[in-house]
């Protein structure tokens, strides 16, 4: 129970808060800090300080203008050094990281009165490994010959070179702490890979400069700190592999998931497992070449020796086993003609329906994954060894000079065989029936009239399990929050995506903005859009009769009807069109303000990613036109798969997933008009199902309180 101490706290600081920036205080906001305080402040511990129960989230839907970020803040933080844990706050965009980083949490230690220490958390990638940087100013000397069999360890070319030298010189004078994020200068993807490296390639403690490490004098900071910042993805990452190895682990930890709606989605790219079949041949037969060099580097040790004469055999399989693996499987995916293929561009694909590999297929696939785990069991002894002789207190007869040499390329070639391995080992597993299966399919690219590469691809079609044990059932506690959790009213959509017992507190907080301020409307031209020609044209005559001196958003589902659309209008009216098509999102937002400033009138055309985090409140924004209800039709393999499944377990996939989601898009897009009090304007629908189909009362029932104007 949250004690007094801890209670005054809280409150004392909020109320500092408020005095210093002359806030209004809000009763959303007040609600959300107490719930937030009660869920983390009910958690007991044992003598060991671990989580005793399992009421330790709280799910809170709080809208635009509630000050979510201040209450969860000011409601966490004190709790979780009370408690001996970490606040991780994660978000989905970089925006929202920017702004928890920069302004709230600055704010928050100034005016609180709450001591406190805060840091921005990155992965490994993002930071400039040392040992890379020397080995390019010197040239790869030393046995880094057998590097050049990779694009990641080609000799660099001048470029590289130059770079390399910039980056040396201002690391050494302090100028620059050693991150990409904070180099003034845009970096070339291909060059910055060759001056970093991934987990598995790291020598951490006993890397020569590790003390020096710009990754790990961030990760000693962040051992210092009582918040860190991050993002879903990172998160994730660090969850896949166990927790703990870039973020604090989630047992001492106290998440606040900011944005938390995109988490599912976010958990299921961190699970999907492909494997592109010319790539793969390509390190194959990469490595095979290295190999009598790595021979005679290092067969003078018995057990490595031992373990690089047994790859060759491994290495005949895979490469043979793949390419019975692509002829199967092109006997089973007509890319053609049959129905579950589907053509994207120059990309075909072939989805397996509910999942389910043909036994042939599978077979070859469980023959797969014999190779793969031989190679990635003998490659993880080789890098441990490897890892090993550079540690000056063990003797395993390797010197460190050949050690640092090999290490990055055999940790490479680990990762990749574990890769192999998850993919064909998905392949050749049959799915638990009474559960959601994986997607399984192939994608076949086509260049310059070749076949080109094909892809082997399986991922899971829920997140559910696997964030309910590695997140939920691990942490110390969660706060999940974002201003779109609940779908038509429910928050029975997040459960089933994310894994959410029943159990946890879930609570949709009132909002602080006046909605009534604001109009829905349906005109009498809102058109069915199944009737196409007929809606593109109501779209046009309905945005050609709007004031010349207007600021809309006119959002649209799909490029091909914006191009029509845009082609459409009267020159006069195009004139004023900004297409998210033709500018970058951030230029396009410049000149929508200077117009309005000056008067003109501007019309931004936006797809889907601008109906959430568009913020233009007041004058910027007094319209916005919904071109159709934002349904998602569930065509590619992920979605397709789990339809299926739910419709072969007697649901009804359309009502189940894509009326809600459909919600959830529909109250996102809508909150692009009332970002502030005192904003005003009107919302038009120009999709006449929202009036003549069974789902469409619940659609507009779900949406904030804005008066109504339908015709």
């Amino acid at each position: 129970m949250l004690d007094d101490a801890l209670k005054a706290e809280i409150q004392g600081a909020y109320r500092k808060v408020v005095e210093a920036l002359d806030l209004t205080p809000r009763y959303g906001q007040r609600l959300m800090m107490a719930e937030i305080a009660r869920t983390l402040g009910d958690i007991e511990q044992d003598d060991d300080g671990r989580r005793v129960g399992n009421e330790h989230v709280c799910v809170l839907e709080a809208g635009t203008g509630t000050g979510k970020t201040l209450a969860y803040l000011l409601a966490a933080l004190p709790v979780a050094r009370a408690r001996g844990k970490r606040l991780v706050i994660s978000t989905a965009t970089i925006a929202l990281q920017e702004q928890v980083l920069h302004q709230d949490l600055p704010m928050l230690k100034r005016h609180s009165g709450l001591s406190f220490d805060y840091a921005l958390a990155k992965g490994r990638g993002r930071y400039i490994c040392l040992t890379r940087l020397e080995q390019i100013l010197d040239g790869h000397e030393g046995g880094q010959a057998s590097m050049a069999l990779f694009e990641q360890w080609a000799d660099p070319d001048k470029d590289v070179s130059d770079l390399a030298a910039s980056l040396a010189e201002a690391l050494g004078s302090g100028e620059w702490a050693g991150d990409r994020d904070s180099w003034p200068d845009t970096i070339d993807p291909v060059h910055w890979q060759q001056l970093t490296m991934d987990h598995r390639q790291c020598t951490n403690r006993r890397c020569p400069h590790f003390s020096a490490c710009p990754f790990f004098k961030a990760r000693r900071r962040q051992e210092e700190v009582d918040v860190i910042v991050t993002n879903h993805d990172l998160l994730l990452a660090d969850l896949s592999l166990g927790g703990g190895l870039v973020l604090p682990a989630p047992k001492d930890s106290i998440y606040v998931l900011d944005e938390g709606h995109h988490l599912p989605e976010k958990a299921l790219e961190h699970f999907y497992h492909r494997s592109p079949v010319n790539g793969t041949l390509r390190w194959l037969g990469q490595f095979r070449k290295s190999l009598p060099e790595a021979l005679t580097a290092l067969g003078h040790q018995t057990t490595l020796a031992r373990l690089l004469e047994s790859l060759p055999e491994a290495l005949n399989m895979a490469e043979s086993g793949i390419g019975e693996a692509v002829q199967v499987s092109r006997q089973l995916a007509d890319f053609d003609e049959r129905a579950t293929a589907q053509s994207q561009g120059n990309t075909r694909h072939f989805r397996f329906p509910r999942g389910e590999v043909p036994v042939e297929l599978r077979d070859q696939a469980a023959r797969l994954v014999i190779p793969f785990a031989t190679l990635s069991r003998a490659l993880e002894t080789v890098t441990d060894m490897l890892r090993e002789s550079l540690d000056p207190d063990k003797a395993t007869g390797i010197e460190r000079e050949q050690a640092e040499s090999w290490l990055p390329m055999m940790a490479l070639i680990h990762g990749r065989a574990l890769d192999c391995h998850a993919l064909w080992k998905a392949f050749s597993e049959q799915d638990d029936p009474q559960k959601p299966p994986r997607a399984r399919w192939l994608t076949q690219s086509i260049q310059n009239m070749d076949e080109g590469e094909l892809i082997f691809s399986a991922s899971p079609v829920s997140a559910a399990d696997t964030l309910a044990r590695h997140l939920w059932g691990a942490c110390f506690g969660a706060v999940i929050t974002s201003a779109t959790l609940t779908a038509l009213g429910r928050f029975d959509r997040i459960q089933e995506r994310a894994g959410l017992a029943n159990r946890y507190r879930y609570q949709s907080l009132p909002s602080a903005l006046d909605y009534s301020r604001g109009v829905l409307a349906v005109p009498k031209e809102a058109v069915d859009p199944a009737q196409k020609e007929a809606h593109d044209q109501a779209i046009v005559s309905f945005l050609s009769r709007q004031s010349d001196t207007e600021a809309l958003l006119v959002l649209f589902s799909s490029r091909a009807q914006l191009k029509s659309v845009t082609d459409a209008l009267p020159d006069s009216v195009g004139e004023r069109v900004l297409s998210q098509t033709r500018l970058p999102k951030r230029e396009l937002l410049e000149r929508h303000r200077k117009a309005v400033d000056a008067g003109q009138g501007s019309m931004i055309f936006g797809l889907a990613s601008f109906a959430e985090g568009i913020d233009l409140p007041g004058k910027y924004l007094t319209h916005v036109v919904i071109t159709r209800l934002p349904f998602s039709v569930p065509d590619d393999p992920v979605g397709a798969t789990l339809a299926e499944w739910i419709e072969s377990q007697g649901g009804n996939p359309f009502m189940r997933i894509s009326v809600p989601d459909a919600s959830i898009k529909l109250i996102q897009a809508c909150g692009r008009l009332i970002r502030k009090e005192g904003d005003e304007g009107t919302i038009t629908l120009l999709d006449r199902r929202v009036l003549t189909r069974r789902y469409g009362q619940a659609l507009l029932d779900s949406l904030p309180p804005f008066r109504r104007d339908i015709a």
